[in-house]
């Protein structure tokens, strides 16, 4: 019965079907709630078969979000199984890395999935902002270039998440700040977008939200890592950060932390803790701003000074409770902070701390007029320069390394490139040293001393020689200084020790007593910058003769593991030989020679080498010399400063091929403008040459004198020869001046036969012009006698011909007023006088002819005519246009007569159509 049961029961599936089953149903499924129950079941197979649910419904998850939006259940439920496909169990067959990079090409592939995701972000609901973040990290962490791309260019990608930063739900929130941190890494694009989103407000009021650096977690230590991406490297950021008061709120948060330490209960030792990763983490971010040789250093330096950053960076370096780590990053903050800025630098220095050698600890809290006194007050402070160096140089545990080596950088930032302030400090040093007063802090007492042997505390004096490296490190004004620092006196009778032979001497004296190799290196690190290109400074070297044989013995009898003392002496070797010369106390051909019988060239390269390929020289910029290294509780292995390193990879070629090169030729040195050092074969063969040119000299002074009286006979001759031509010309000038004579007088007969002529010629000239006046006169009056009996004749026409005018005017005003009937009359007797008119008229014409024609001829004989002629002519003018005016209105005589109905007479009748 059970077997028929089974029989006919259904085929089980296996789950790559069921997952097939699912995904075709939430393709194909029409209703919301069957797509979610088809997502519920793929989201049960995620974690043991991701590959067979990406494979066949990842593409229709990713719909799901696109239309079922809106359902916050179904986003959800569809946001949890990409998540679960992103973290498969680690038991699954189907897990592995591969299918992390392609889901994440799928997202990244289309830009529009990206978009799904950050649509997200816009609603309130907690799972859907939390699960698109973690989804989003999730592809950012396999794809990590393409999503930061995608995020860029989706519309409002970057505000977004920028805005994320302001939810308070802390889980969102933290999620928001990890995403940004790993998207900001390492694009600038994105960098510059996220910071312009007001993103340094928004992170800071974060780490104020979550208790500031003191009682802030992790969350500060992430706000710091954001801040961090957002500012390293990016010019634009960090001014913008700047700009927006970025300084003040450092500043701030500095002065917390300081304050709550400070405080009379202090800050709990489970809060201390984090508190020194947030602080450390804060002071690295400040070093972003610091980088060496980037352009907005200085001014990133200034606005941190300003706003008391660097004040409170300063205390806290010298606060006793602080953790070492804390205080080693606060000074090599401070060391950033004013290197290579002068202005900073002085100031720096007029600083005050607490003094790290005296004072109460915390717990010694005194009472002042009943008040609990904060501990800080109490303890004696001291300048800032004397706290660095009591930190470099007296403290002595191995377990305040860091804090030894960040005070010495300090020192090292405070002397950089200011060569007053290295001369200022060295003059200082030298006059304590000589003065008998003690000072334990003093470089070249603790240099000078000679107490070289075995001592638990090499560092002392390895500081001590790093802090007197770079005080004399490329400063020819130092080194002279430090030349003058003698021991002995003359005067008494002893024997006068210079500074470079009691620093060799310390160092044989050392390696003779077994001391510890970082004593060594620190005596070979200030020779070897004290004497390259510096010949006096290698002759005071010389000037002790056991030197050079002492330094071979140091490189022959090393041991074979220490390379580093045997490759440093091989160096100040070479270095000694290079700028030796001829004259130096051990000469360069002698040198060259000890060097070679002595030493050998084989043996001089492979300590050279042996030295280059040390992984404390080769890899120093890989190896940070921190307390890292220390050795089973033992020293640190830290041998260089940074600097000489530099120094010794720039030089070591050059010094390497010094013992190549012959001892006739020196080197030739430029110092502060003043060639040092020559080749020997050169001076030779120009003082060979200036004896030629001696003899050639006398030879063409010789030759000279010859000439000289050569040419004092000529001379002479010449002189001879000038008097002839003097007499000779003596002579031409008189027959001159007598030629000269002869010629005036005749110039003076002809001036006045001229002057006579001229007379006569002017004396006809004026009776002619008399006689052509007298005639011109006649002339004129006789044209005016003509013009005024024409003008009498014309005047006299012209007013009979005005009154007759007068006349016919008044008959014409009679006539209007006449009535209609005596028109006809009228008309007659006007036509009548218009008829004598007319006759006088034209005798008048022809008088005016004639007197156009005689007025013609009186103008050809004068001008009086002339201007006659113009007023006759208007008058004629008038007569014309009062006939003119007359006819005109006797042609309106007759059309008034036509119109009553009288007749008019034919030669009226022709009169009229004259007229018209």
């Amino acid at each position: 019965m059970f077997r028929i049961l089974e029989a006919q029961a259904p085929t089980k599936q296996n789950a790559t079907d069921t997952i097939n089953t699912l995904s075709g149903r939430l393709q194909s499924a029409t209703l919301v709630e069957d797509r979610r129950a088809a997502i519920l079941g793929l989201r049960s197979f995620a974690k043991l078969y991701p590959a067979s649910v990406a494979s066949g419904g990842l593409r229709n998850l990713i719909n799901s979000l696109n239309h079922d939006g809106e359902d916050v259940d179904t986003t959800k439920v569809v946001l949890e199984t990409l998540l679960m496909l992103f973290n498969p169990d680690e038991s699954s067959p189907e897990a592995s890395d591969d299918i992390a990079l392609w889901l994440a090409d799928e997202f990244t592939q289309r830009q529009e999935n990206i978009t799904i995701l950050l649509d997200l972000l816009d609603r309130h609901d907690f799972f859907s902002r939390l699960y698109a973040l973690q989804l989003i990290s999730a592809i950012s962490a396999a794809r990590p270039e393409r999503t930061q791309e995608c995020v860029y260019t989706a519309p409002l990608g970057v505000s977004r998440l920028v805005a994320i930063l302001d939810d308070k739900r802390e889980a969102v929130r933290t999620e928001g700040l990890l995403l940004l941190t790993a998207l900001t890494v390492s694009s600038s694009d994105l960098q510059k977008l996220v910071a312009f989103e007001n993103a340094f407000d928004r992170v800071f009021a974060i780490i104020d939200a979550e208790g500031s650096l003191t009682h802030g977690g992790v969350v500060v230590q992430d706000c710091l890592s954001l801040l961090a991406n957002l500012l390293r490297l990016n010019a634009s950021n960090q001014s913008f950060f700047r700009e927006t008061g970025g300084a003040s709120k450092v500043a701030a948060i500095l002065d917390q932390v300081r304050r709550e330490e400070d405080a009379l209960d202090g800050v709990a030792d489970w809060a201390a803790s984090q508190r020194d990763k947030n602080l450390w983490g804060l002071l690295s971010v400040i070093r972003l701003f610091l980088s060496t040789g980037s352009a907005g250093t200085q001014v990133n330096q200034i606005a941190f000074w300003q706003n008391g950053v660097t004040p409170l960076i300063l205390e806290i370096a010298f606060h006793p409770q602080m953790d070492i780590s804390v205080r080693a990053e606060a000074l090599a903050t401070c060391a950033d902070l004013i290197r290579g800025n002068s202005s900073l630098q002085e100031s720096f220095a007029q600083s005050d701390v607490v003094s790290p050698s005296e004072g109460p600890s915390k717990l010694s809290i005194t009472k002042i007029n009943g008040d609990a006194q904060d501990f800080r007050k109490a303890r004696p402070t001291a300048n800032v320069i004397q706290g660095l160096l009591d930190l470099s140089l007296a403290v002595s545990c191995v377990s305040s390394f860091d804090l030894r080596l960040a005070a010495c950088e300090c020192i090292q930032a405070y002397l950089y490139g200011h060569g007053p302030i290295r001369l200022h400090f060295l003059a200082r040093a030298r006059d304590g040293h000589v003065s008998d007063e003690h000072e334990a802090d003093n470089v070249l007492t603790i240099l000078l001393e000679g107490n070289v042997g075995r001592t638990a505390d090499p560092y002392r004096h390895w500081v001590a020689a790093v802090i007197l490296f770079h005080l004399l490190y490329e400063d020819f004004d130092a080194k002279r200084l430090a030349m003058e620092i003698t021991a002995g006196d003359a005067s008494n009778g002893e024997e006068v020790v210079t500074c470079i032979q009691s620093l060799t001497e310390n160092l044989v004296v050392g390696a003779q007593r077994g001391c510890d190799d970082r004593v060594s290196i620190a005596y070979l690190m200030v020779l070897c910058g004290w004497l390259y290109e510096d010949p006096d400074a290698v002759n005071d070297f010389l000037g002790e003769g056991s030197n050079i044989q002492s330094l071979i013995h140091m490189v022959l009898q090393q041991h074979p593991q220490k390379v580093l003392v045997a490759g440093l002496c091989a160096f100040l070797l070479g270095i000694i030989y290079e700028f030796s010369t001829k004259d130096s106390p051990v000469p360069r051909a002698t040198l060259h020679e000890i060097l070679t019988t002595r030493l050998g060239r084989e043996r001089y390269n492979d300590k050279m080498i042996k030295l280059r390929a040390s992984p404390f020289v080769r890899d120093y910029e890989v190896s940070a010399p921190t307390s890292a290294y220390e050795n089973f509780g033992g020293l640190p292995e830290v041998y260089f400063d940074k600097t000489f390193v530099d120094f010794l990879k720039d030089n070591y070629s050059r010094v390497l091929r010094a013992m190549d090169r012959d001892p006739g030729i020196e080197v030739s040195v430029v110092t502060n403008g003043i060639q040092k050092g020559i080749s020997r074969e050169l001076v030779d063969s120009l003082r060979s040459q200036l004896e030629d040119r001696s003899h050639a000299l006398q030879k063409a002074e010789a030759d000279v004198l010859t000439v000289e009286r050569k040419l004092g006979q000529e001379q002479a001759d010449h002189r001879k020869a000038v008097e002839g031509a003097v007499l000779e010309l003596n002579r031409i000038k008189n027959i001159n001046e007598s030629l000269q004579r002869h010629h005036e007088e005749d110039v003076r007969h002809i001036d006045l036969t001229h002057q006579r002529i001229l007379q006569e010629a002017q004396g006809a000239h004026e009776r002619l012009v008399s006689s052509l006046r007298v005639e011109v006169q006649k002339c004129k009056r006789e044209s005016e006698d003509a013009a005024a009996k024409v003008r009498t004749r014309h005047e006299a026409e012209t007013n009979d011909l005005q009154n007759t005018i007068h006349k016919l005017e008044t008959m014409i005003e009679k006539l209007n007023k006449d009535h209609a009937q005596d028109l006809r009359t009228a008309h007659e007797e006007y036509t009548t006088n218009v008829r004598v008119i007319e006759g006088r008229l034209q005798r008048a014409e022809e008088r005016a002819a004639e007197a156009e024609e005689r007025a013609a001829s009186a103008q050809s004989s004068a001008e009086v005519s002339h201007v006659s002629r113009p007023s006759i002519q208007a008058e004629l003018d008038d007569l014309l246009m009062v006939l003119g005016d007359l006819e005109e209105k006797r042609a309106k005589d007759k059309k008034r007569l036509r119109m009553l109905g009288e007749p008019v007479s034919d030669g009226e009748a022709d009169d009229e159509v004259d007229a018209e």
